[in-house]
């Protein structure tokens, strides 16, 4: 059974940066650096191709034919940088080989509908927090030994985080809002999500899979005898599809006698709608009779494997373009 409810539903644009460095992996470049406009890859660069790519026209249209190469002198650089901080790195942790990665996530986002705004700044090592910027304490904080040199050194410096407070505040949101101006086109488009209930056996766990949505705020929620239902319920990672959008999946752990004496329903919440599929013998026989999973699961997460392994260090800065117009600079800082 399928149902559709309209609901109000906030937009929050957001731009992100992901670097990461990596050791022992020689068949992957040593760095890799991505920009993210509202979860959407807006530009791309690797040490290998030693080259930064947009992804749009309309960053060529609005920010020019030289965008890349700019982009790609700084990147340069950040390669270069990362070699430095991944031997300080493992120095500190008393590592001498193996596969290991140094990483950053930063960037803001803002509610269009609030104005609210928001700045982010936090830095991990082989996937554990390594350091983050507190915005609200105006200081950085480590939760491991191995970092509290690098906080020390930083907190001292009594301009960083005032520099930062008034980047993520400002800078950083203007140019996210030019950036969601520019690509207004691409940025706002809407696509539904398609739900599917997979279940291997009878008894085995419940899948409730959306995908094909886009943007990729979505909630999955189950549904017992019409009510609210969050036991034994395990929700999946966002993962990303190779056309832009996205897949969510939800597990339910229920035995067979408890299918046949409740009726269980999983619920899709996105952009303002809401899709609700029952779960039925129907739904159990079209799923298992195929023998597989939709196409869009598998490749979602394969291009999802390499996105959490592209994550890096970084630190941003501020520059005067020569027309006057301030341009986000990307300049790593060595962790030293």
């Amino acid at each position: 059974m399928l149902y559709e409810i309209q609901l109000d539903f906030l937009t929050i644009h957001s731009w992100k940066a992901y670097y990461t460095g990596t050791t022992g992996l020689s068949q992957f470049p040593e760095f890799v650096a991505l920009n993210l406009i509202d979860d959407q890859l807006m530009g791309y660069f690797d040490s290998q191709t030693n080259r930064f790519k947009s992804q749009f026209k309309w960053m060529e249209d609005n920010l020019g034919k030289d965008y890349d190469d700019q982009q790609t002198n700084i990147l340069q650089g950040h390669a270069t940088t990362f070699k430095v901080d991944a031997t300080t790195l493992m120095k500190r942790f008393n590592q001498t080989q193996g596969v290991h990665t140094n990483q950053v996530m930063l960037g803001c986002e803002f509610d269009d509908q609030t104005g609210e705004t928001n700045g982010f700044n936090q830095h991990g090592y082989d996937g554990e927090d390594f350091l983050h910027l507190d915005l609200k304490e105006s200081r950085w904080i480590s939760p491991v030994q191995q970092g509290i040199i690098t906080v020390q050194k930083w907190n001292k410096d009594t301009g960083n985080t005032e520099y930062w407070k008034q980047y993520f505040s400002t800078v950083c949101i203007e140019w996210l809002k030019k950036y969601v101006q520019y690509g207004k086109s691409s940025l706002e488009k809407t696509v539904s999500p398609q739900v599917f209930l997979l279940q291997k056996s009878s008894s085995s766990s419940v899948s409730c899979h959306a995908t094909g949505f886009y943007p990729s705020e979505v909630k999955i929620s189950w549904m017992r005898n019409d009510e609210d239902h969050d036991e034994d319920v395990d929700l999946g990672e966002l993962l990303p599809n190779e056309d832009g959008t996205f897949q969510k999946t939800s597990e339910l752990k229920v035995t067979p006698e408890e299918l046949k004496k409740n009726e269980y329903s999983c619920v899709v919440e996105h952009q303002g709608k809401t899709i609700r599929k029952t779960l039925t013998d129907d739904v159990f026989f079209q799923c298992n009779s195929s023998g597989s999973f939709p196409i869009g699961i598998i490749v979602g997460v394969l291009v999802a494997i390499i996105l959490l392994i592209v994550i890096g260090v970084v630190v941003f800065k501020v520059y005067q373009k020569k027309k006057g117009e301030t341009e986000t600079q990307i300049l790593l800082s060595s962790l030293c």
